[in-house]
Parts: structure tokens; C-alpha cells; sequence
């Protein structure tokens, strides 16, 4: 009998990378992502993924990286909720699930549900 291997946690910068990496990947392959971002917002890719490294290396390993609003430019763009934030929320919670397993792991999808509940409220 074969053994699964054990994922690792989100506990360095190039963990943070991976996640913010193979994510957006995958957002920028969905049918309804990939418009939304490139059309829509037109997001300059390597400014926004450096601004999402920046942040979750703050939001979860405690660095001061991240200043407030550097994406903003982007997410007023977005849809803040309904089906399309609903699937980009998903993606990112079942990425975190696909790479990495443990107590930041859960950390970092306990955020994106913050994240989504702050963003329902607003």
C-alpha cells in the first residue's frame, strides 16, 4: 500500500511564492476568471503577484512587507461577491489544500474567509 505524502506548511517566502503562483495560474486558465482579471481589470501581472507576495508574507509569516492598498487599484475592479469572488475564493482555498497542510495552511484559508466575509459585508 502506497503512502500519501505529507504536504508541507506555508512557513517560508518561497512557500508564499508557490501559493500566490500556482493560484493565479489557475485563475488566469478559468473560463470565468481569466476574463474577468485580463479584460475587466487588466491587471499588470508582475506588479499585483509581487503586492499578493508582499501580503500574505505579512498576513502569515509576520513580515512588514505589505502596505494597506497596494491592491486596491485591482479589487475596486473586481467583483467584491456573488458566484465570481465565491469561485476565486474556492480556487484559492482548494490551492492551499492541494500544496501545503498544517497550521499556517489553515491560517491562510481561515484569511481568505475573513476576506470573503469582510467583502460581503462592504
Amino acid at each position: 500500500m502506497a503512502t500519501t505524502p505529507t504536504l508541507p506548511d506555508l512557513r517560508t517566502e518561497g512557500d508564499i511564492k508557490t501559493l500566490v503562483d500556482t493560484a493565479f495560474s489557475k485563475a488566469n486558465e478559468d473560463e470565468l476568471l481569466a476574463p474577468l482579471c485580463n479584460a475587466v481589470a487588466r491587471v499588470h501581472w508582475p506588479r499585483h503577484l509581487t503586492s499578493l507576495y508582499d501580503y500574505w508574507s505579512t498576513a502569515l509569516l509576520g513580515t512588514t512587507r505589505y502596505q494597506e492598498g497596494e491592491m486596491v487599484p485591482l479589487h475596486s475592479a473586481l467583483p467584491a461577491q456573488g458566484p465570481l469572488f465565491q469561485r476565486w475564493v474556492s480556487l484559492l482555498k482548494r490551492t492551499v489544500d492541494e500544496k501545503f497542510a498544517g497550521s499556517k495552511a489553515e491560517e491562510a484559508k481561515s484569511k481568505v474567509a475573513t476576506l470573503a466575509s469582510n467583502s460581503r459585508a462592504a
